[in-house]
């Protein structure tokens, strides 16, 4: 296509980096196509506390349906496990790394860490994981973009910081990277690593510049994992880890769900043809909530009054 399209996302450093990557991504099909990324303040960026997922995505979502922007960018792990508006993913690009990493101020490994360790960061999931491996440690609430987080570290506020590790390899900060945490013990929150590109339901010829941007695989991965939220009844902040991998034929899918604190931790797999991706997550997801029953409604009813 030629002509102008308007690319909608938030306005941070790892936001814009991640929206330069689609965008080179489509200029790859339409070179002669004119790309304008338009930063929009979310209310998660103005609000200092930590926000649910929905105020990271409607306001770019609302700009998207009202016609303001042609497209939207997202980490697909902040969309909203329902669609809240007349918009939708045309493209999952193919994942990134999906691992959590740590950041620590001395040299080492996690199982290293001294008792009392204080480790940032806001996420339930994260939070569980680390209490749940090292219940002596700190997990210290932790608000910012990526390089205020890693500031607090290098001035010695904080001992480390968990984060994605595809957002800092976006970022081009990889060599900051102290240790990738394994999948087999850490899962990653449901389709972290991914990215969303949005267009308006209506939008045909949006959705044809993007869709050749859709990596099938991602897709289905993306697609089980958010499901297992849905089945949940949740949002990215769940204390919810889950993993989709696709190796021909077949899609595999294990999800974990903790109790906020890690004491409890309870886990379910499932696999099958990609085409039922969906199908294949919302089994996974009942399987949680079968085997946990009270214990994921006290997990959300916590986060409610958090």
């Amino acid at each position: 296509m030629t002509g102008r399209l308007r690319i909608g996302t938030r306005g941070s450093p790892l936001a814009l980096a991640q929206t330069e990557l689609v965008v080179r991504g489509l200029r790859r099909f339409a070179p002669r196509t004119t790309y304008e990324i338009v930063p929009i303040s979310t209310r998660g960026d103005r609000i200092r506390r930590s926000a649910p997922a929905l105020d990271f995505t409607d306001e770019i979502d609302r700009q998207l349906e009202s016609g303001a922007i042609d497209l939207a960018v997202h980490s697909a792990k902040d969309l909203p496990a329902r669609p809240q508006r007349a918009v939708h993913v045309a493209a999952y690009p193919r994942r990134a790394d999906p691992r959590d990493c740590l950041v620590l101020r001395s040299a080492g490994a996690f199982a290293s860490l001294p008792r009392g360790a204080r480790i940032g960061s806001s996420s339930l999931r994260r939070r569980a994981q680390l209490l749940s491996e090292r219940p002596d440690i700190e997990v210290v609430p932790l608000r910012g973009n990526v390089g205020t987080r890693l500031e607090q570290v290098r001035a010695g506020g904080l001992d480390g910081v968990m984060l994605a590790a595809a957002g800092l390899e976006r970022l081009g900060w990889g060599d900051r990277i102290t240790e990738y945490l394994p999948l087999s013990r850490w899962l990653p929150a449901p389709a972290q690593g991914t990215l969303a590109v949005e267009v308006r339901d209506r939008d045909r010829e949006a959705h044809r510049a993007v869709v050749r941007l859709d990596h099938a695989p991602t897709r289905a991965a993306a697609e089980a994992e958010r499901a297992v939220v849905r089945a949940l009844g949740g949002d990215c902040d769940l204390p919810l880890g889950a993993l989709a991998r696709v190796r021909g034929p077949r899609l595999t899918l294990r999800a974990e769900l903790f109790s906020v604190e890690g004491r409890l931790r309870i886990a379910a797999d499932g696999s099958g043809d990609p085409g039922r991706a969906v199908r294949i997550g919302e089994r996974v997801g009942s399987a949680l909530r079968t085997i946990g029953g009270p214990r994921s409604d006290r997990a959300r009813e916590r986060r409610r009054g958090s």
